[in-house]
């Protein structure tokens, strides 16, 4: 195959642009990055809760993306195209739509090795992208979003004033994000709006299973604490109850829903995942879905049919699941080949991919028990860039270095816990923040993306 020099990194959130960073900056001349997403900017998702709630800060989540190459002026040859991508091939990526601008006269780009960054599918209102209810709706609906920072805007002060009309909360939790942002939206809520009465129900018995059991301590007796949240544990809601054609309303006109067990909650706003043809205002919070439907499409041995998570050598190189034995005839031929003398413990063999050119980061791989966490997903951007400059040092003749391998790094997670409050892991430490400002230090992301801030109003790029 004749070289394009050209390195394709889908996805700008968090990993995604970090890696088109060390691209950038490490690759060959000659060697061009093109960093692809459908967003003309960069959401700050980990905010969201707070400032979908707080008026007056919206426009602080959606980080400007001209400077994402981390260079005063544009480069020469790496570019920032907002598309979306509609199929991956082992050779080129199908987009949206044509860039003659920049030398792509058509929708089918050509690369040589390729980054997928592309995360999870988001609950609302972290996914601004979720379809607005299609039939008019009891109260406010969320505008439609295509991608400009002031759609985004738009939309959060719309969702804004939709929390603000309703006396009466119910968050609704589930999913791994799910369950990190529950408490921080029923807390922003009950912080923002000290007279509404918010109850938070979660399906499970405990919050951020996977961090420290401290943590869901310490965010239950905060929660406990505040006067106006309930909470309910251990109880999962009965979608069927949310279906407009048979819902139940009070004598107060509020929705009522019932958990599994018969458990009945009234509420003004529901705060779950928002469907379309809606009648009674919901809005989300159910859990994200690893987003490599396009992987899947590829290569379906490449994603876990369990989790929808792409499997990744320690290079974070996309690769293959293993067979399993289709049955208990081959799966016996299997054991009797295994000898359990000393002589048999090898090294086991080194894992090898027919794709060794394709690299996946971020929520949508199986990173070794990596936490789905931006954080994470900057990380792993940095080692496939580095891992791909080396490939390509080596295919021409620069330098022959071993490939890097990923390993995560320890636990880390803070959690609004409203207005100035926040409780907070940090590998074995778990502890508690106060004095936080209300953007939550939007301003702090920005320079990660080429722009310093030294005034507030720089944030409405």
């Amino acid at each position: 195959m004749i070289s394009t020099k050209t390195v394709v990194v889908l996805g700008a959130a968090y990993g995604g642009p970090r890696a088109a960073q060390v691209l950038a900056a490490g690759i060959p001349q000659g060697w061009r990055v093109l960093l692809v997403d459908r967003n003309s900017h960069m959401n700050n998702i980990y905010i969201f809760p707070r400032l979908a709630v707080l008026p007056g800060h919206e426009h602080k989540a959606f980080i400007a993306s001209h400077k994402i190459f981390l260079t005063e002026e544009p480069p020469l040859l790496h570019r920032r195209l907002q598309a979306s991508v509609t199929s991956i091939n082992q050779k080129f990526i199908t987009l949206s739509r044509s860039f003659p601008e920049h030398d792509l006269p058509t929708e089918t780009v050509p690369f040589d090795y390729l980054i997928y960054a592309l995360g999870s599918h988001l609950p609302a209102p972290l996914n601004l992208w979720d379809p607005a209810p299609s039939k008019p709706g009891k109260g406010r609906q969320l505008p439609v979003y295509h991608g400009m920072k002031s759609e985004g805007i738009a939309w959060m002060q719309e969702h804004q004033k939709i929390v603000e009309d309703a006396p009466t909360v119910l968050v609704v939790g589930g999913g791994a994000l799910g369950i990190q942002k529950t408490p921080e939206f029923a807390t922003d809520i009950a912080s923002v709006h000290p007279t509404k009465k918010v109850t938070l129900l979660h399906s499970r018995r405990r919050l951020l299973p996977r961090f420290d059991e401290e943590m869901h301590t310490e965010i239950l007796s905060h929660i406990e604490g505040v006067d106006n949240i309930d909470v309910i544990l251990g109880e999962r809601l009965d979608l069927s109850s949310v279906n407009e054609e048979s819902g139940k309303t009070n004598e107060h006109g509020q929705r009522v829903v019932r958990t599994i067990s018969g458990r009945e909650i009234a509420a003004d706003l529901i705060v779950r995942s928002v469907s379309a043809g809606a009648t009674f205002q919901t809005l989300l919070c159910t859990g994200q879905t690893p987003n490599t439907g396009l992987l899947k499409e590829l290569d379906p041995a490449t994603v876990n049919p369990t989790d929808s998570l792409a499997h990744v050598l320690r290079t974070m190189q996309l690769g293959v699941l293993s067979a399993p034995p289709t049955s208990t005839g081959e799966l016996a031929a299997v054991l009797n080949q295994v000898s359990l003398s000393d002589e048999s413990l090898e090294e086991p063999k080194k894992e090898t991919t027919p794709y060794p050119h394709m690299f996946v980061i971020g929520d949508a791989a199986d990173a070794f028990g990596a936490i789905p966490a931006g954080h994470n997903a900057y990380y792993q951007g940095e080692v496939a860039a580095r891992n791909i400059i080396r490939l390509i040092k080596k295919s021409e003749g620069i330098e022959d270095e071993p490939l890097e391998l990923y390993s995560p790094g320890p636990p880390r997670i803070k959690v609004s816990l409203g207005l100035g409050k926040a409780v907070f892991q940090s590998g074995d430490m778990v502890g508690h923040r106060t004095g936080d400002p209300d953007d939550l230090g939007a301003a702090q992301m920005w320079p990660l993306f080429g722009i310093n801030i030294t005034d507030d109003d720089q944030m409405y790029e």
